[in-house]
Formats: structure tokens, sequence, C-alpha cells
């Protein structure tokens, strides 16, 4: 199962870079010898999600460990080959698998029925199961009877798992009508919010607990509760025409277990346990042949629509509330930072020593946050915040994110608005007795915002979206319903084209209502 990623990519954007890369790709693979492809087993996995799976090494980062590297290693010695780690993304691996990138996926990846009506599903490697997890103390959550209760404020208790994960599924099936169920894309980061008390209890596969809690002891706060629930298969899928190789996994998956070499890579990562004795007995009924899909296309389809309509409205909603806030913090930024310019009647270079003081946060404030990526300060609002006793919500961290990182550039844009009105129209205000701060508010500013307007509008387009990046923190918007809708159903590109109709049809009136705008504006000043 993947864990600890904060990155948010929009699905047709994905789709359209993956379809350009396919080139590339296929060149690289060239350049390799006959010989050389036949002996590799170029195995996917995603090394941002951290242990026990796939982790970068403490003493040197560019080598990953994990049971699932010693697994493939073990796995390619046994068939005769030699294992290549390729990274790639958790989302998009089986996508990575399809254009035949990589010869396997290797990461954590449930047994599904979606899944094997797509690919070749692999005997289990490992059963696993289940974990509730809460603080030792003060915790509303003793057992999972406790989902189905209030907590002592008559609030619904907050529930974190990973996004589309059987923990998801189990979940809001079974206690979503009592639990507010929040989806993450790492497992880390639900733990930690747990021990923040931002959640009050995550559920996730015991190798993530075990491995984290119970072995590294990174939350000294938190301790599994109630026993564990809800089996599940770990499975390696293959390309449906690879059926060779898959007979050849599942031979060398019952050789490392008779000779316990199975056994002896998971103990040192802490996660075996007595549920994994009962492989023998699922591998006699398994079949790893492509299973037939007998949902009806459009119908799993057409289910998907309202749920995709309503994260577009929480997307919308997002934007609408973000850009504003974003324009009211640029547009004083700006003031501030040119105010003792020229374009504001300031002095300019022989501005005073405490001016220069009082614009020097300002600029600094723009510079950082145009420097920084929008993704690490949606991290620094949601994630650590709370270490200094600042919590707040997913909905309200996206836009507080997202408004300030749109500022910084907006603040740019209307300083350059304020230099491009001639100074004699201020000159000539101030010397009708205006005070200055007046004349600036009623003939710079607004002649300073129709000619932002483009720019302005420009920028509304993109952050519509992307406020696909607050999907890393739960908030259910247009791209996290796709991502967790496509692995869903297995149907990535219907799902991608649904989600990119949305979006053209979100962000496409805007642009018309700006071109409209300017030729409001355009035809004012001719008449002028």
């Amino acid at each position: 199962m993947r864990q600890v990623k904060l990155k948010a990519v929009l699905p047709a954007c994905a789709l359209l870079i993956g379809f350009v890369l396919t080139g590339a790709s296929n060149a690289d693979d060239a350049s390799h010898p006959p010989s050389q492809k036949a002996l590799s087993l170029r195995w996917g996995g995603d090394q941002e999600g951290g242990g026990p799976y796939i982790f970068p090494r403490d003493d040197d980062p560019t080598r990953v460990i994990g049971f699932e590297v010693e697994l493939a290693d073990a796995i390619a010695r046994q068939i005769g080959r030699q294992a290549t780690f390729v990274q790639c993304t958790w989302e998009d691996m089986l996508l990575v698998l399809s254009r035949g990138n990589i010869q396997i996926a290797l990461n954590g990846y449930e047994y599904t029925q979606q899944r094997a009506a797509h690919f070749l599903a692999s005997q289990p490697y490992y059963i696993f199961e289940l974990g509730l997890c809460a603080k030792h103390n003060g915790s509303e959550v003793k057992s999972w009877d406790s989902l189905r209760e209030p907590s002592a404020d008559r609030r619904k208790l907050r529930v974190g798992v990973l996004e589309s994960s059987t923990a998801d599924r189990f979940v809001t099936e079974r206690y979503g009508a009592t639990c507010h169920v929040l989806r993450y894309t790492g497992s880390a980061e639900a733990l930690r919010l747990v021990e923040q008390g931002q959640l009050d209890a995550t559920v996730q596969d015991l190798p993530i607990l075990h491995f984290y809690v119970e072995q590294l002891k990174r939350f000294p706060q938190l301790t599994l509760v109630d026993r564990p629930a809800s089996q599940g298969y770990y499975v390696i899928y293959t390309r449906p025409d690879d059926e060779p190789l898959m007979r050849l996994i599942n031979q060398a998956l019952r050789s490392l277990h008779e000779t316990g070499e199975l056994r002896k890579i998971y103990e040192r990562y802490g996660i075996w346990n007595d549920t994994q004795g009962q492989l023998p007995e699922v591998w006699k009924n398994w079949n790893s042949d492509r299973q037939q899909d007998t949902r009806d296309r459009w119908l799993t389809l057409a289910r998907q629509v309202p749920l995709l309509v309503k994260a577009a409205g929480v997307t919308v909603a997002l934007a609408l509330t973000a850009m504003p806030l974003a324009v009211l913090i640029g547009v004083g930024v700006a003031l501030i930072r040119s105010w003792g310019s020229p374009a504001l009647a300031g002095a300019g270079t022989a501005e005073s020593v405490l001016g220069r003081l009082v614009r020097f946060p300002f600029t600094v404030y723009v510079e950082v946050v145009r420097g920084t990526p929008l993704a690490f300060q949606l991290f620094v609002v949601y994630f650590l915040f709370p270490e200094i006793g600042i919590n707040i919500n997913e909905f309200w961290s996206g836009v507080l994110a997202l408004a300030v990182n749109y500022s910084a550039y907006e603040a740019e844009i209307f300083r350059l608005g304020f230099q491009a009105i001639p100074r004699g129209q201020l000159e000539a205000a101030l010397s009708l007795g205006m005070p200055r701060f007046l004349a600036v508010r009623r003939i710079i500013l607004p002649q300073a915002v129709r000619l932002v307007i483009p720019a302005t509008a420009n920028d509304f387009i993109a952050l519509f979206k992307d406020t696909a990046v607050c999907s890393v923190i739960a908030v259910e918007e247009l791209s996290k319903q796709y991502s967790m809708g496509a692995k869903s159903t297995g149907l990535f590109l219907e799902m991608a084209a649904m989600t990119s109709v949305l979006y053209l049809l979100m962000s496409y009136p805007l642009s018309l209502l700006a071109a409209w705008v300017e030729r409001r504006l355009r035809s004012v000043d001719n008449r002028n």
C-alpha cells in the first residue's frame, strides 16, 4: 500500500505526458542489448511510499530497501534474471505497466476484481489485515465499536484512511454513516494527524502499523486498538499477455515459501505473523488468469457522474473562496511595495530608511512564496501549523494555501499595473489638493484594475486546476474524486475524459467572461 505522497497532478495532463513520453521510453528500451533485456526483471515501485515496502537507505539515499525490494530480488534470482527497480508513482503504476515500461507492478497492490479484469494477478505474496490505531491516552476510540458512536461533544469521529484502499472500503461501508472518513494519499500523514489530534483514529494495513508504530516507534503516542479485521491479499500484477512470466513468478513464490526465505525476509521487517502460514492453502485454489469483467461499463461510469459533479462543486468553492482573498492580499502587498516608488508619487531612490524597512518583509514574502511550490506551502499549513498549536481543517487549509500562493503573483501583477499608469494623472490630482491616499484609491487603483484583468483572469483559470493539490490533504475535490473513481473502476481513460470535460466547463466560461470585460472596457475607452 502506498504511503507518503505529496503531489497532485491533473489526470488528463498525466495521460498526455505519458503518451508523449512513450517514444522516449521506447528509445531508452531500444538502447539495451536484447540479451540484457532478457535477463532483466523490470519491476515498478514507489519509494516515496516508505517502509516497510520500499524506502531509501539511511546511509545511501540513492539505494532502496524494504521487504518488497528483497522479494523482487529473490523472485528474479529464482527465475534467472536480475531485478531492476523502476521508480513509478503509485497511482500511475498500472498505467506504466500497460505501456510496457515495467514487467511487473510490485508495491503493496491489493487484489481486486477490477484490476484482475485488466491484468494478471499472481498468487498472494502477503496476507494483510486491517488495524485500528489511536492515541494511548485520551482517545475516545477504544475498539472498532467506538466508530459507531459519536464523540463526547456529539460530533462524528474523524478517521483517516488511504484512498481507494481496502481500509477505505471497509470503513466507508461499515462506519461511513457514523464517522467522517478522510482519505489521504499517505499512511504516515494520517498517523501524524492522529498524534496531533486532528484525527481520532486511522485504519491501515497491519504491515504499516507494525513497522511505524511498533518497530520504529516513530509515533510514540499511538497504539493499536482491538483485534485486526478484514483480510486482503497483496499480489503482483503483469500484463495480460505475460502468462509465461506469471507462471514463473508463482513458482518462485512457492519455492521461496518452502525454503523459508520468504519468512526470513518478512521477519527482518517485523511483518511476519501466523496469518502468513495460510498462504499455501490460499494458493491451492488461486487463479491467476485474467478475470472476466461482468460489469456494464456505461452503468459504472454513470454512477460516477454524480460523484464527479459533487467534487467539481468543491473545486468551485475552493477557487471562488481563495481567489478573492489572493487578490485582496496581493493588492495590499503591491500598494505597500509601491508606496515609495514614483509610480505612486513616492520619493523613489530618496525613500526613507523607515519606508525601506516597512517594505522589506513584504518583498521577502513575495519572493519566498513565488520561490516555493504550492504543494510545500499546503504541507506547511496543514501538517506543520498543528505543531505550533494552529489547527485548520482540510477545506480552509486548502483555501489559505491557494490564497497565499496566488497573492504573491497578484502582488506583482498589480505592482506592474500601478507603474503602467502615467504619472501625470497622480501629480495633477495632488496639485489640486487631493490627499495622496485618496488619489491612489480613486485614480490609480481603478485604472490598474482594468489593466490587469487579463492576467488576473488567467490566474483565476489556473487556480481552478491548482486546486488539485488539495487532494493530498483529503479535500475531495475533482481530481481526488477522479483518482478514487479511476482506481476503483479501472476505467482510467473514461474517467479522465469526464474529469477533463468538467474542468473545461468550469474554466472556459471564465475565459469568455474575461474577454467580454476586456471588450467592454475597450469600448468605453474608445468612446472617451
